[in-house]
């Protein structure tokens, strides 16, 4: 039997379609479906790494979360991932086909439909049910022609449309209204219903509100979803969010982290940034590096283009002054790789073919390379013999004396990382290291301090928690009925 599948776009990009979606997953798996999250076209840098070996979306890793189902590559079968100025990363179906400018992707992506249907169709063979999350607007008439994301998957696919609403931002009448009077009919009759959602305050105040909409769209009316507060918990889909995280104002251990303008995976630090006794800084750029106990260079989807970003910020000059204080550093995939002496990019990978200096705090070189890493990875940090489970992806090899001192050692052998000779410097390509709690627990003590929080359970509780909500403030029986 064909699963049935519903399709949640927005009126604009943050209105809530990753956390709608992956709270449905949870509320409808709950219910015995076989649930499975898709979206046709996503453009991040925080991605997971697939059982299958791929690449997708990080929401898209936590909605399958959500529905108790592994993550796969046919889940989000397109992925950009955006570079420096060679554009964005094109991922399909979990592996990196090249790269392309915005204007090249849009001769480009009508070829990609024949891949988008194909993932669908795998996923609607192994669900009850398939919940379809759009990207950006689904208005962007100026993107219609050729569209994968929003309209035209739902169009090719014969997928109806839930639209969503942000009434947090203002103007929620202008768009809904703003989005049927933009879209052609034939588009409009896609969708089937709309919702409101994070809404403060008395709900008994918006009633005629949610007619009015109804009345004029001649849309159902699925719900008022009122503002989910523990959404923080969640892993972020993009970098935008970061920039309102606030640090607490008093705890025993500071770690710093500047924003990098192309920063990646930054859901590694949603664990520290959950634990009482960690203030965790992002460092927006034009801020100096803060007084902190550890700086974490993050991962970077452009490692040359972002350690000169680093180097304009002033952050060098702050990174040194920190090490000198004798204040510890971590590299994390491209942060380790900025740590080095060189960073050599011979076949261009990320730009202009050169070598960059890199900021000397570990004594490696690394050399950007075509080959891209992707597995989940497992093992024991050799520096406080702690179990860890992570992932790597990547590109690029690093060698060098510091290589010698690893600061990762992997179930099958292997090493990753290097240390400084005093102990105070290190960097690794593996991610997800402050996922693991025992990993978190070990870095946490060295620095003076106690972890308090199980993160993974944090999770599971949190999309129960999103699940209630959802359930309590939407119809989700019409949308089942609606999904075909």
């Amino acid at each position: 039997m064909t699963a049935r599948a519903l399709m949640f776009q927005g009126t604009g990009s943050d209105v809530g379609k990753s956390l709608i979606v992956a709270g449905l997953c949870r509320a409808y798996a709950r219910r015995g479906l076989r649930i499975r999250p898709f979206k046709p076209q996503n453009m991040s840098n925080n991605a997971a790494v697939t059982d299958d070996g791929g690449e997708i979306g990080r929401a898209q890793a936590l909605q399958a979360r959500a529905c108790g189902a592994a993550p796969s590559v046919h889940m989000n079968p397109v992925l950009l991932k955006p570079q420096s100025e060679i554009g964005s990363q094109v991922v399909v179906q979990g592996r990196a086909i090249g790269n392309a400018k915005a204007r090249d992707y849009q001769a480009l992506k009508p070829k990609l439909m024949g891949a988008v249907l194909e993932s669908f169709a795998s996923l609607k063979a192994e669900a009850d049910l398939v919940l379809v999350e759009g990207a950006g607007s689904a208005a962007e008439i100026n993107l219609r022609e050729g569209d994968i994301a929003n309209m035209g998957f739902a169009r090719a696919a014969g997928c109806p449309v839930a639209l969503i609403g942000d009434i947090d931002r203002g103007g929620i009448f202008a768009q809904i209204l703003g989005t049927k009077a933009a879209l052609t009919p034939d588009d409009a009759a896609m969708i089937v219903g709309f919702i409101v959602n994070k809404f403060r305050g008395d709900a008994s105040l918006f009633t005629s509100g949610m007619a009015t909409l109804a009345e004029r769209t001649g849309w159902r009316a699925f719900g008022l979803a009122p503002f989910f507060p523990a959404a923080t918990r969640l892993p972020a889909e993009d970098a935008f969010g970061l920039s309102n995280v606030k640090a607490r104002n008093e705890a025993p251990v500071t770690i710093g982290v500047p924003m990098l303008s192309r920063i990646a995976n930054f859901d590694d630090f949603d664990p520290l940034q959950l634990e009482p006794n960690v203030r965790l800084v992002f460092v927006r750029p034009g801020e100096p590096l803060p007084v902190a106990d550890l700086v974490i260079l993050p991962g970077s989807k452009a490692t040359i283009a972002d350690l000169a970003f680093f180097r304009e910020q002033g952050w060098a000059i702050d990174l040194l002054a920190h090490a000198r204080r004798g204040g510890r550093v971590l590299g994390v995939c491209g942060g380790y790789q900025m740590l080095g002496r060189r960073v050599v990019d011979p076949e261009g990978i990320e730009g202009p073919a050169g070598a960059v200096e890199g900021l000397g705090l570990l004594d490696i070189e690394t050399e950007l390379t075509g080959d891209k890493t992707l597995q989940h990875v497992a093992g024991k940090c050799v520096a406080n013999g702690a179990p860890f489970g992570g992932y790597e992806m990547h590109v690029g090899r690093t060698s060098g004396p510091d290589c010698e001192r690893p600061l990762l050692r992997f179930a099958d052998g292997r090493v990753d990382g290097a240390v400084s000779p005093d102990g105070r410097t290190a960097g690794a390509y593996v991610h997800g290291l402050f996922a693991d709690d025992r990993q978190r627990a070990a870095w946490l003590a060295s620095l003076g301090a106690a972890a308090e929080i199980e993160y993974g359970a944090t999770i599971e509780r949190t999309l129960d928690e999103l699940a209630d909500h959802l359930a309590a403030h939407l119809d989700v029986d019409a949308m089942l009925s609606a999904a075909r």
